[in-house]
């Protein structure tokens, strides 16, 4: 299975659970798990974290140095991202709409295009009641039955421990 996470998935986990300075085993194994494939970032997703981040940011440092590993190298593909655009939020959204909504397509397009195979991680948490360009992501894919998990289920599901290299 391979994991492509949202942007904001390893933004919070270097600002919040696993600091780059204090868990560097966690580091390790996100570069290990992306290096054997099974997490990626889409291009856009790693753009809007190297675009995002502040100067002297030890996370921009971080992807920066491995942004060959953890990018996904495919190209994602229009039609489907258009689908995602007007069946997952709505078919007639503004210009601002779209601005508001961001890269998120992408991603969902990414992993629309093998739902077998791939699985969107992202901390964004289901909000069926939001509509138009505030849907969330694991709406959206629910909508196309796209798998999706938040990062604590993947982290378990690929069994990542801060003593994963002696497992």
């Amino acid at each position: 299975m391979l994991h492509l996470f949202d942007a904001n998935v390893l933004i919070t986990a270097s600002n919040m659970y696993y600091p780059l300075d204090a868990i560097p085993e966690f580091w390790e194994w996100i570069a290990h798990q992306a290096f054997s494939g099974r997490i990626k970032l889409p291009v856009e997703m790693l753009d809007e974290v190297l675009a995002g981040s502040r100067r002297e940011d030890p996370l921009l440092a971080w992807m920066t140095a491995h942004k060959e590993i953890l990018r996904l190298n495919e190209e994602v593909d229009p039609a489907l991202v258009n689908k995602v655009v007007t069946e997952g939020y709505a078919p007639d959204l503004t210009d601002s709409e779209l601005i508001e909504i961001g890269q998120d397509p992408f991603l969902i397009a990414y992993a629309l295009a093998a739902p077998e195979e791939r699985c969107v991680v992202t901390v964004e948490t289901s909000s069926p009641s939001k509509l138009r360009q505030n849907r969330k992501i694991p709406d959206v894919c629910h909508h196309f039955m796209v798998q999706c998990k938040d990062p604590f289920q993947t982290y378990r599901s690929l069994k990542f421990s801060t003593a994963w290299k002696s497992a």
